[in-house]
């Protein structure tokens, strides 16, 4: 009852912004004093969140958007790792004098979109990226050694193609234990310990694999986000679907495909294997109202005990729910378009949020009055500022849109150039985009919308 007042009474307690492109990242070190954010504009940031002051900032050394950074544990905040949309990733060494080393450890073939640091450990975290490879790193021998490719079961037609990874994350129970996800509706975990025998039958093989039942074999639908709770359950978030909780040691096993609902229904817990065992499978609790269509966002645990679960959602609120029974409890306007990251303090009940705009907000129950609890559906619609259109863009459309927003005509010059220029990069948009949908209607296998094309926020002018 302490925490959910708690949670009731969070507000804006300040707002960090500095940035100036889209923050896609936010994290506490562990002591709780410190805020790390990388954006768009390739820069990390180590802000005092309680002043809202700037303690250092330093270029990336990627060459897009900045994904993800973390601190490594055990070293003073000193080793900070990132990835980004170039597919690097890099390791960033604070010297004596406060000036930066920042040194490239791998790469991805496509966008490398998150990082998982095993528990207490100073030295080893993973990666994984839209190549569908997950990377393991040693920072005592600045080494990558790729662990294994997520692939999808095999079609009928013998070929398996790979699962383009969107989300990574670590038990922290079990750090044996890695859950990775992407466009694909099966939330996967591995051991490492059986990824490293590479002469195993088990090699590349998931232990044991998550869905809820309606959702299965489902190809519509993909994840953009994990979590692992402090007693080892797994929450995974879907793109145009829901947020849902598996209990821990509830999955349907290393072969999805051996499985088949029965029933059919949300909520259904029925499940048969191919081996005819009749499984009775617990259902998943789910969280809904938020909306998760247009970008690629996290989920999370709040609270000591990790009683609450929160999301971003597409409106441009944080979403907050109780996890024992997916109660909607709070629904805060976070940014003029899109939450995508939501992040807890290590110790007090604070989270940082980001998304589409270019500021961190930090929120803390500070609040006079408890805010009141609503219904999903008394949620009003809100008007967003900037409308979104999602499509992969090509090489030729970004080098041209950024070429125009280059050139500032001067006054009294002729203007029919621009006018000729702006026809040709609206015939560019209008061709990406529908490319986009022939190509959405032609590949069945791909059809999930995972986040992996680009964004463009046409009215403020930047890439999401």
């Amino acid at each position: 009852a302490v925490i959910q007042e708690l949670v009731m009474r969070l507000q804006i307690h300040r707002k960090l912004n500095k940035h100036t492109g889209c923050v896609n990242t936010v994290g506490f070190n562990a002591a709780g004093d410190t805020l790390i954010s990388g954006s768009d504009d390739q820069r990390v940031m180590l802000w005092d969140w309680d002043t809202g002051a700037v303690k250092m900032q330093f270029h990336s050394g990627h060459g897009d958007n900045v994904f993800q950074a973390r601190f490594m544990p055990y070293t003073n905040d000193r080793t900070i790792v990132t990835c980004s949309a170039d597919g690097e990733v890099r390791v960033a060494k604070i010297q004596d004098g406060r000036d930066v080393l920042t040194s490239l450890l791998g790469e991805h073939d496509g966008r490398a979109h998150k990082l998982a640091i095993e528990p207490g450990s100073p030295y080893i975290f993973y990666s994984c990226g839209e190549d569908g490879h997950v990377q393991h790193f040693d920072l005592r021998t600045d080494t990558a050694t790729e662990l294994f490719i997520c692939r999808k079961p095999v079609a009928k037609s013998g070929y398996s193609s790979h699962v383009r990874l969107n989300a990574i994350t670590i038990d922290p129970r079990n750090p044996n234990l890695l859950a990775v996800a992407g466009n694909n509706s099966y939330a996967r975990v591995y051991d490492i310990r059986k990824c490293k025998s590479g002469g195993s039958s088990d090699f590349a093989q998931p232990s044991d694999c998550y869905c809820p039942p309606h959702l299965i074999g489902n190809k519509n639908v993909g994840i953009t986000g994990l979590a692992f709770s402090h007693q080892s359950e797994l929450l995974v978030s879907y793109n145009d679907e829901n947020i849902y909780l598996f209990p821990k040691n509830g999955g349907l096993g290393p072969d999805p495909k051996s499985s088949v609902k029965i029933g059919g229904g949300e909520g259904s817990n029925s499940t048969v294997f191919a081996s005819g065992e009749d499984v009775d499978l617990p259902a998943p609790q789910v969280y809904v109202g938020h909306r998760n269509c247009e970008t690629v966002k996290g989920v999370t645990f709040i609270g000591p005990n990790h009683e609450y679960v929160a999301s971003g959602s597409d409106c441009g609120r944080l979403f907050i729910w109780r996890k024992r029974d997916g109660k909607f409890l709070r629904a805060m306007e976070g940014d003029e378009c899109i939450v995508n990251c939501i992040e807890p303090h290590p110790h007090a009940m604070t989270i940082a949020s980001s998304g589409i705009d270019n500021d961190v907000k930090l929120w803390t129950p500070s609040a006079v009055e408890r805010a009141r609890v609503v219904n999903v559906e008394e949620l009003k619609p809100r008007k967003r500022k900037a409308k979104l259109w999602q499509f992969a863009l090509p090489e030729e459309l970004v080098w041209h849109v950024l070429a125009s927003r280059r050139r500032q005509p001067a006054a009294g010059e002729d203007s029919s150039e621009d006018l000729e220029d702006n026809t040709e990069l609206l015939n560019l948009v209008l061709r990406a985009a529908n490319r986009d949908n022939l190509s959405d209607e032609s590949d069945e296998d791909e059809k999930t919308s995972d986040g992996s094309g680009e964004y463009v926020c046409f009215q403020k002018g930047y890439f999401v």
